[in-house]
């Protein structure tokens, strides 16, 4: 009887708990978005290429100072 008594107070309270939830709603939002494709120009030099050409150009300045400073001996 205790047994029966246990199961059913148990059945019962999980109903009442169960029961009474209140679902979520859920809302579906869809949203138009333009997008724009950005063209790429393509580099024909890697970044080896264009780091080397940047010290060259800082190399030939300082070597033209120092040209500059020991001056024309003509």
């Amino acid at each position: 009887m205790k047994k029966l008594f246990l199961i059913l107070s148990c059945s019962i309270s999980l109903l009442a708990i169960t029961s009474c939830r209140e679902e979520a709603e859920t809302k579906e939002v869809v949203r138009e978005v333009e997008v724009r494709e950005v063209e790429v120009e393509k580099e024909e030099k890697g970044i080896l290429e264009r780091a080397g050409e940047k010290v060259d150009q800082e190399v030939s300045k300082e070597v033209n100072e120092e040209i500059d400073k020991i001056g024309d001996d003509n």
